[in-house]
């Protein structure tokens, strides 16, 4: 019975909806289905395709860029390859800032404003059409389906972002009951939250597990402490996303689950980037989004080389996102995924650029580095580093009494370490570590400008 629900919702109360909301979820999803399954050449040159039709339309339709390709003298209709993308300028968050209204289209109807706030907190505000939306849920929806889950599926949802959470009203609850799926705030985690969270999941029992590897890790942790087993409730798979996923992460989720763990990888701003197959792969979603991978100085980088990810998405000709910077740091693969997909893959996905910290002699490397000096220490329950400066770094630590009295010193000898004898190490002792205002959770925030981390230690 559960089975012919699921059917039912995906096949038809779900495309309902997506029409009712004018969007062509549905046959996007179909005939992406169908794309991932072409040659790495055709998948390239439908790229190529989509590109010039793409830039053509927005110089037509958008004041910014109309303006920035007669500026620059750049002609979208000579467009031959991917490499013609590397003629424009790189699009940052200051320039959406100060260009939001010039970066609408003029022909572009029922735009939605979404902001994303950032580790800075400052807030980004960008528009997304209903192109978008449709092509983001398409791609997300064809990454639940590898895994032989559905819409339709039960599902546990935890997550902190205050546009889901804020929008908890009546239509939005009948939703959700119909769709079988569950959502639980991951910025409410008191020990007692927690308790009702495993009651919740048990209750359910769902075929999928979506949120933060920090949240989902957490409840798991909390789960083997209560001595309550959660991997006879028939999880098939974990969808994880948001935030880097540590191996620790990944294990635990997998140990208390009886589940897979499906990592993906994107963000409001840039889109649904890539998703994880059974196979392992990170499936770049290459039908909407051409990725790059940019040097420190603003070049280029061959497959196997680390850099920051840079990301045109193709169905945002209502508010373009072009060359846009992530501010993460990845790789693409030389290779193809051993399922058979034809789809371009990221081999690492490092974290962003602020999850990078710089020594004092300027040499970068990732903040795993730190990381596992605190991380292992017996009595340490939670921490978060911040290298305020290249020459101030603090850690914040929540400990219980198997914290030893030499420890806090091992930690300032292992940074000291890493950093170089001349930093300052300072480490705060505190009840409890905040999350970020969306519900995440950061081990690490670098404050020093890293624009070397196109070489990363």
């Amino acid at each position: 019975m559960s089975r012919i629900y699921t059917r039912v919702v995906s096949s038809v109360l779900f495309p309902l909806q997506e029409r009712l909301k004018h969007h062509n979820t549905v046959a996007i999803r179909r005939e992406m289905e169908r794309s991932q399954w072409w040659p790495a050449d055709q998948i390239r040159q439908y790229q190529i395709d989509r590109l010039l039709a793409f830039l053509c339309d927005v110089q037509k339709h958008v004041p910014y860029y109309r303006d920035l390709f007669a500026r620059t003298g750049f002609d979208p209709r000579e467009v031959t390859d991917l490499a013609a993308l590397s003629r424009l300028p790189f699009l940052t968050k200051e320039v959406i800032r100060t260009q939001t209204e010039a970066l609408k289209a003029d022909n572009a109807q029922d735009l939605a404003r979404f902001n994303t706030g950032g580790s800075s907190g400052e807030p980004l505000i960008f528009y997304i059409g209903k192109e978008r939306v449709s092509h983001d849920v398409a791609a997300k929806w064809r990454a639940t389906r590898w895994w032989e889950v559905d819409i339709g599926d039960t599902e546990i949802v935890v997550w902190g972002s205050p546009i889901e959470l804020g929008s908890q009203d009546r239509v939005r609850q009948v939703r959700d009951k119909l769709m079988r799926t569950k959502l639980l705030p991951a910025f409410e985690m008191s020990a007692d939250r927690l308790d009702e969270f495993i009651a919740d999941i048990r209750a359910m029992r769902p075929k999928m597990l979506f949120g933060y590897p920090s949240a989902l890790a957490h409840i798991a942790r909390h789960a083997d402490a209560r001595g309550i087993a959660m991997n006879d409730l028939g999880v098939k798979v974990a969808f994880v996303t948001s935030e880097r996923l540590y191996d620790e992460q990944r294990a635990q989720i997998e140990k208390t689950f009886g589940c897979r763990v499906a990592n993906g990888y994107g963000g409001r701003d840039a889109g649904f980037i890539a998703h994880q197959c059974p196979s392992g792969g990170m499936h770049i979603t290459a039908e909407d989004i051409i990725v790059e991978i940019i040097g420190p100085n603003g070049e280029a980088l061959a497959p196997g080389k680390s850099g920051e990810i840079v990301v045109t998405h193709l169905a945002t000709r209502a508010f373009p996102f072009i060359r846009y910077r992530t501010g993460d740091v990845g790789v693409v693969d030389e290779k193809l995924c051993a399922c058979g997909r034809g789809l371009p893959l990221l081999k690492e996905i490092q974290g962003r650029t602020t999850d990078f910290v710089v020594a004092l002699d300027g040499t970068v490397m990732h903040g795993l580095a730190l990381v596992y000096v605190v991380r292992d220490l017996p009595g340490v329950k939670e921490f978060k580093i911040v290298q305020e400066s290249l020459n101030l770094t603090r850690i914040f630590l929540v400990t219980d009494a198997a914290f030893q009295p030499g420890s806090e010193q091992t930690i300032i000898t292992g940074f000291k370490r890493r950093l170089g004898n001349e930093v300052n190490i300072e480490i705060e002792r505190v009840v409890s570590i905040p999350k970020e205002a969306s519900g995440k959770f950061r081990y690490i925030v670098s404050k020093v400008a890293t624009s070397s981390t196109g070489s990363v230690a």
